[in-house]
């Protein structure tokens, strides 16, 4: 039989009281009633962080400004930053949820380093396939580290060790830990950092279906996560899985205009998925193959020179496009005119983590002739060959003729192209706003996203490579099957401040607002405003609200903008006139101007009533 109950614990926030409320059966918690509470008072005389009348000159989204300008974190170098008191208070709440959920599906916390042996990473292969992205550095011993940007190799090195058996698993390690990330151009303050607080979480299994089991109950997590923290748009997609691996991924996005994700959404939502794995059936003109036709194109390099120049549509195009691997071997890809090459799709195809375009003596070194390239009577030795199906599946194509200034009209791909040649013929391009959705048939709309979590099935990928086996029924040494997931802290935060602000700062979720309650004091230095306000701050927090007190006595401009950059849910205003008639001033943040008045008896009992029944509309 259930048994409600509460527990209380200090273990996550030293000097704070953490309350959870939960129903225990077993030793599982279920998050039917579960409400995180971090007790906590303030003066905001005292509090350390000051707001700002002037955002950032680089701050181009209303989370950089609002979270700089209120006081919630300041940067120490480019993609650096330093999080404020009010900060950590809300990213401690975001903690709280998330450790919540992940204890609930089965959970264990642990701790790994952030610095690494540059070995593991050799392991697995990927020390030398990540680029520059990845810090690597030697210590004093000359021994070869790393700052880790994510932690497989290392929830691995813990596995192979501490999981010998089946009788373990499945199991699920997570941690909450600081990465760092080199990243080239860090963005939108806390959207795109160097250094972040990730929860990162990392599953075990004996086969594919447990792991997919598993997979779907994360999936349930991460949307009961979002929703808690309050996020208001947060859908989940198909992805790619990048320098991950695994076969089956989905991005957690946080629907924003400053989102740098493109997202493809069929009206119904069906179907959504990233542009790096969204796909259309695309429908191509095939007719019968005219006779091969060489005509002259002088001058006309580029696909709508060409086109225009014979009165023809971009559509009826090949367009060769050169790339370099990551080895310096030449790739030739072919794709109908209209359409752009998917690089993401690309890379998962030739299993390269990174391409460059090549340069013009690459090219010609090849044989082809850059602006008049094509793959007819071309020799493929020595390059990689991709050929999207926009090319392989239309009729009577313009592409180039290897020669300076000419062109073929009339190319069909499966005449005219050696098919004895190595070519990879696959999907490889980039979906359009309008093409048809894969499932219904209608236009996908796009949609820009901040995305603020990940799930991958990782299959064996780390295990096989690592040697992190078990022992199974048997005693036989099998590989473990491994999903992984994550979530950037600080991103969620921030991608809440997008979707939850107006134009004078952030509008909180209760959830996880710094605090729930802001007193406000206006004619301060009056004795009967400062007890008011001193009584009605002590009785709520008898009441373990969390409230902040403004006491500074500044005039209600001023402290109407630090409050509205405070983003507090609730607002009581306490003044001279307000007190004549034993009343409050009351109002939500996201009330904008409107605010009501309230009686000061009973005022502290409906504010408590308040914050615990929209904290239950959270659970």
């Amino acid at each position: 039989m259930a048994e409600k109950g509460h527990f209380l614990a200090s273990r996550f926030y030293p000097g704070y009281i953490v309350i959870f409320t939960f129903q225990r059966a077993g030793c599982f918690l279920f998050g039917d009633e579960i409400s995180v509470q971090i007790r906590g008072f303030m003066k905001l005389s005292q509090l350390v962080g000051q707001r700002l009348r002037e955002a950032p000159r680089d701050a181009q989204t209303s989370s950089h400004k609002f979270l700089v300008r209120g006081g919630y974190c300041r940067s120490v170098s480019t993609g650096i930053y330093t999080l404020l008191p009010l900060g950590c208070r809300i990213v401690h709440k975001i903690e709280a949820i998330i450790r919540e959920e992940m204890d609930r599906i089965g959970g264990q916390e642990v701790l790994m380093p952030v610095v690494l042996p540059a070995e593991l990473w050799r392991e697995s292969g990927r020390y030398d396939k990540v680029g520059a992205e990845l810090l690597r550095f030697k210590d004093r011993n000359a021994k070869e580290m790393l700052l880790a940007m994510t932690h497989e190799e290392a929830v691995v090195h813990i596995a192979r060790t501490e999981l010998p058996s089946h009788r373990q698993l499945p199991v699920m390690l997570y941690q909450i830990q600081t990465k760092y990330r080199d990243e080239a151009r860090p963005r939108a303050g806390l959207i795109r950092v160097r250094e972040f607080t990730m929860k990162d979480a990392y599953s075990f299994h004996t086969s594919q279906q447990c792991l997919e089991n598993f997979y779907q109950q994360a999936h349930l997590a991460y949307e009961r996560i979002f929703r808690r923290v309050g996020l208001k748009h947060c859908l989940s997609i198909l992805s790619d899985s990048g320098m991950i691996g695994g076969a089956v991924s989905h991005e957690f996005m946080a629907i924003a205009d400053c989102g740098e994700d493109t997202l493809f959404s069929s009206p119904d939502g069906s179907y959504r998925a990233n542009r790096e794995v969204a796909t259309s059936p695309l429908k191509y003109i095939q007719e019968p193959p005219l006779p091969l036709e060489k005509v002259a194109t002088p001058g006309c390099k580029s696909i709508e020179d060409v086109a225009g120049f014979l009165g023809m549509q971009s559509s009826q195009t090949c367009k060769a496009v050169f790339y370099k691997d990551n080895e310096g071997k030449l790739v030739f890809v072919n794709i109908r005119g209209d359409l752009e090459v998917n690089e993401a799709k690309l890379k998962k195809t030739l299993q390269c983590p990174e391409l460059t375009f090549a340069d013009d003596e690459l090219i010609r070194a090849a044989g082809a002739v850059p602006g008049f390239a094509s793959l007819y009577k071309l020799s493929t030795a020595g390059m990689r060959v991709v050929v999207d199906h926009s090319v392989t599946q239309s009729s009577n194509l313009i592409t180039g003729a290897n020669e300076t200034d000419f062109h073929f009209r009339n190319f069909n791909f499966c005449r005219d192209v050696d098919t004895q040649a190595k070519v990879i013929v696959t999907d490889i391009a980039t979906v359009r706003e309008g093409d048809p959705c894969p499932l219904t048939g209608q236009p996908l709309q796009i949609l820009k996203g901040i995305e603020v979590g990940n799930i991958f099935q990782l299959g064996t990928k780390y295990s096989d490579a690592m040697n992190c086996t078990y022992l199974d029924q048997d005693g036989k040494a099998k590989s473990m099957i491994m999903g992984c997931y994550g979530i950037g802290v600080g991103r969620a935060m921030a991608a809440v401040v997008e979707q939850c602000h107006d134009e004078y700062g952030p509008v909180w979720p209760l959830s996880i607002a710094p605090f729930q309650v802001q007193i406000i004091g206006l004619n301060h230095a009056q004795p009967d405003v400062r007890e008011a306000c001193e009584n009605l701050y002590q009785d709520l927090q008898q009441r373990n609200l969390e409230v902040l007190y403004d006491d500074r006595g500044e005039k209600a401009g001023s402290a109407f903008a630090d409050a509205d950059l405070l983003g507090i849910p609730l607002r009581v205003i306490l003044s001279p006139k307000t007190l004549a008639g034993q009343q409050a001033e009351f109002k939500r943040r996201d009330w904008g101007k409107r605010s009501e008045l309230l009686p000061l008896d009973g005022l502290a009992e409906m504010l408590q009533r308040q914050v615990q029944e929209e904290l239950l509309s959270f659970a």
